[in-house]
């Protein structure tokens, strides 16, 4: 039968549950279990594909299309779990579902109520993973213990485990140990209270695992361990990791977190082979060389934005043993006057995805000084139009030139909407979303990946204007990728350039530190091999401003 371990977070928000989810799904599964993994998240969008990057950050996108929190990157990342719609469910998803019942009569006259049909269809959703060839599913509840949303959910998870039998699912809780610099003292009451607030609703923590800047003493685990009624030895300490977050399971499994689960679960577990990440954090401590990469975009203040692509790049340099020094440039600073100053230094420019007219010109020019300047490009999704208006406007002396997403009425639409956009008012999950087939014909691209055809994963409403192809393509520019379900133009290419690629899909979510993603990885070593401030002279002649 399934277990179930279900991570609640405390304290403070932001605390890292997503990662240390992912981390235990990392150990189980290098003891020989099969994991899924799951996140219930108590806001009442549907998804997040609505929500602005400022306010929840990236979206991550499955291959069945769902638009996800970007916990799911970590799951994906440190695991092999597959992930799909059922993995993810929000406030929003729950109610939209009981409603639809509602009205369709399922209910039987019933009066519908928050216990039992909100909490039973949340408990229906953590049972969509339990199959038969799962032996541990980790749902992680979003929020902080204490926030009136996340309450439905908690309720479930304590009901879920009243009906299993004893021994099927354990309760996990992360917890902040609060450092105070004027004292310089760890202080466990912020702890304490968290724990007994989850009591108070009816849930007892089997093992805490305590976030914290400095170590735990032994006196302070005992401490927690009285107060919170957990046992010392189930007291874990996950303390701050400086080099990367890729020793989160090195750590938690040397504090022995997998030998207490199973214990718990009445699971006969191997020791973990973690030997591939004990590699990987070896190489980025050691690592001395390193390359200056620039992203340009507009949400550069805030990490979790682009935080697929910052571990994407990582994944390559762990790959090349190469140290990734990003340089993350606001788009709206960017100018004719300081690019050569932002960006002469640059071993690499990415030009990430992104939705709405604001800094475009920035992105633009960005384009423009790596193809002008034979500074290695990577433009992601809307990186790749930023990169064709550049094209069309200054080698192709298309004036005005624009996406009609930014101006309608430009006179030369080289992007344009989507045929299958036209009609749609509706904005939540009705982009081109998830794993699409696409064909390549050669360039980098096709040597990065070493095969003829790839499935990447979409989310955008615009695309290239194919009435536009046959002249950009006689002033230079290449369409080494195009979609097999339809004529889209997928990756494009400049003739005579050291490395300029731009997608119209997001690879950074196939992108594991185990296994970089390959055009990233191509990017990364074209940007290794390139001096900056130096200039490709003749080689870029055909795309040089005139």
């Amino acid at each position: 039968m399934t277990k179930h371990i279900f991570v609640t977070g405390g304290v403070v928000s932001s605390l890292g549950k997503g990662l240390t989810a992912a981390s235990l799904g990392c150990i189980l599964e290098n003891c020989g279990l099969a994991v899924r993994m799951q996140k219930l998240d108590p806001y009442i969008n549907v998804d997040p594909g609505t929500m602005n990057p400022y306010q929840h950050g990236e979206v991550y996108v499955l291959d069945d299309g769902s638009e996800m929190d970007l916990d799911l990157g970590h799951y994906e990342r440190f695991t092999q779990a597959p992930l799909t719609a059922d993995c993810n469910y929000t406030t929003g998803k729950i109610y939209s579902s009981v409603i639809a019942k509602e009205r369709a009569g399922q209910y039987l006259g019933q009066t519908v109520q928050v216990i039992p049909h909100i909490t039973d269809e949340i408990k229906a959703g953590i049972d969509q993973l339990a199959l038969d060839d799962v032996d541990v599913v980790i749902t992680e509840i979003g929020g902080t213990v204490g926030d009136i949303e996340s309450l439905p959910f908690l309720e479930a998870i304590r009901q879920y485990a009243i009906e299993k039998p004893p021994g099927d699912c354990i309760f996990i809780h992360l917890t902040l140990l609060v450092h105070l610099a004027a004292s310089g003292e760890l202080k466990t009451k912020p702890t304490q209270q968290s724990v007994g607030k989850l009591r108070e609703i009816g849930i007892q923590p089997d093992i805490l695992v305590c976030r914290t800047e400095h170590p735990m003493t032994e006196e302070m685990r005992h401490k927690i361990s009285l107060f919170c009624n957990v046992r010392p030895e189930h007291v874990i300490e996950e303390q701050d990791v400086e080099s990367s977050i890729y020793e989160v399971p090195l750590m938690l499994a040397s504090e022995g977190i997998h030998e207490h689960i199973g214990a718990k679960l009445g699971l006969d577990l191997r020791a973990p082979d973690l030997s591939s990440w004990e590699r990987i954090v070896r190489t980025v401590k050691s690592t001395t060389r390193g390359i200056d990469i620039a992203v340009v975009g507009k949400y550069m203040d805030l990490n979790d934005a682009y935080k697929s692509i910052y571990e994407a790049l990582a994944h390559a340099g762990i790959a090349h043993e190469v140290a990734i020094r990003l340089h993350k440039i606001s788009s709206d600073d960017l100018t004719e006057q300081n690019v050569g100053e932002l960006l002469g230094s640059m071993n690499g420019i990415c030009v990430p995805g992104g939705f709405g007219g604001r800094g475009i010109e920035g992105k633009v020019l960005a384009a423009k000084y790596a193809r002008e300047e034979g500074v290695p490009y990577f433009g992601l999704c809307y990186g790749l139009h930023m990169a064709v208006i550049d094209f069309a406007r200054h080698v192709c002396g298309l004036q005005d030139a624009n996406s009609t997403e930014i101006d309608p009425l430009t006179p030369h639409p080289v992007i344009c909407l989507l045929d299958a956009q036209q009609k749609i008012t509706d904005k939540g999950g009705t982009m081109r979303l998830g794993a699409q087939t696409c064909e390549l014909t050669g360039g980098h691209a096709k040597a990065a990946y070493g095969t003829a055809s790839v499935s990447e994963r979409h989310r955008h409403r615009w695309e290239f204007n194919n009435e536009y192809r046959d002249q950009l393509e006689a002033a230079g520019m290449m369409f080494t990728g195009v979609g097999t379900d339809q004529d889209l133009v997928e990756i494009v290419e400049i003739t005579g350039h050291p490395w300029f690629v731009a997608v119209q899909f997001h690879p950074e979510f196939k992108s594991k530190p185990t296994m970089p993603h390959p055009l990233f990885d191509g990017f990364v070593n074209a940007a290794m091999n390139t001096n900056a401030n130096s200039t490709v002279g003749s080689a870029a002649g055909p795309q040089k401003t005139s």
